[in-house]
């Protein structure tokens, strides 16, 4: 005779569906409530959802990061003083700081032309998504950019995505690209945002910018989303405009390009 106790729970005939997705289903059943095991994960992604939120960016870290894989850094900061400001004023975090609105502006007297790009790698809503991806995805879309005058890596902290227009103006860069940590989920605490902005100023609207999102690992690998985004900088160069007048068609020259046994190329 079996002497393992039977399991108190009622298997879900789905539970193969399960491989294919991150989203909660086919949990089973404990009577008329949730098995332990799927609300104690529940309660652990609610914590790291609330951690991502207000967990704060090792910028010392992020910077060595970026040298490290080749490029100069910035710093910048929004005017909301704290992470409480920040969350409650979001107009707060796409304004820039005084003191980094002057620092910026020293540092564009000091370029000896306008830069193509500059990056934004800005904290958002998840710092681990910053800390965690931003490097990695740069360090894949960098040998795509061959020619191009690249600017400093801006490291900002209590940002929103409108804080790059600020920056790309003062540094007089011909287009911005945010990254930043997106709005945690409860599968995914460390989302990253892309977010592209032709002739940056201040003013500027969510129209008139191209965005990437859910780029990591379990989401939009970090190859692809570099041929993205190389395909929509090149277009912005091209038409002068990113938002609703630059149309996305990357996917087909994606899904030619990453052919059996092949690798995914710049367009």
């Amino acid at each position: 005779m079996d002497d393992q106790p039977a399991s108190s729970v009622d298997e879900n005939p789905w539970d193969a569906l399960r491989r294919y997705t991150n989203a909660r289903i086919a949990l089973g059943r404990a009577g008329s409530s949730l098995p332990t095991a799927a609300l104690l994960a529940f309660e652990l992604s609610h914590a790291q959802a609330r951690d991502a939120v207000h967990q704060p960016l090792d910028t010392a870290a992020l910077h060595g990061a970026l040298r490290a894989a080749g490029f100069d850094t910035l710093d910048a900061a929004s005017a909301a003083p704290d992470r409480d400001h920040y969350l409650r004023r979001p107009d707060l975090g796409r304004t820039l700081g005084d003191e980094s609105a002057a620092a910026l502006a020293a540092h564009a007297k000091t370029l000896k032309e306008a830069p193509d790009v500059v990056f934004v790698v800005a904290d958002g809503l998840s710092a681990y998504a910053a800390a965690r991806h931003a490097t990695p995805f740069l360090a894949a879309l960098r040998p795509c950019l061959a020619g191009w005058n690249i600017g400093p890596a801006v490291v900002a902290t209590q940002a929103r995505v409108a804080l790059g227009d600020g920056i790309g103006e003062l540094l007089r860069a011909r287009s911005v690209v945010v990254l930043i940590g997106e709005r945690p989920g409860l599968s995914s605490p460390d989302s990253l945002g892309i977010y592209l902005t032709w002739a940056p100023r201040i003013g500027r609207s969510d129209a008139e910018r191209n965005c990437i999102s859910n780029v990591r690992p379990e989401g939009l690998a970090y190859a692809p989303a570099a041929f993205r985004l190389h395909y929509l900088l090149d277009k912005a160069r091209s038409l002068k405009l990113t938002g609703v007048g630059l149309k996305d068609d990357s996917d087909s020259l994606l899904v030619a390009s990453a052919k059996p046994g092949g690798t995914i190329e710049s367009a």
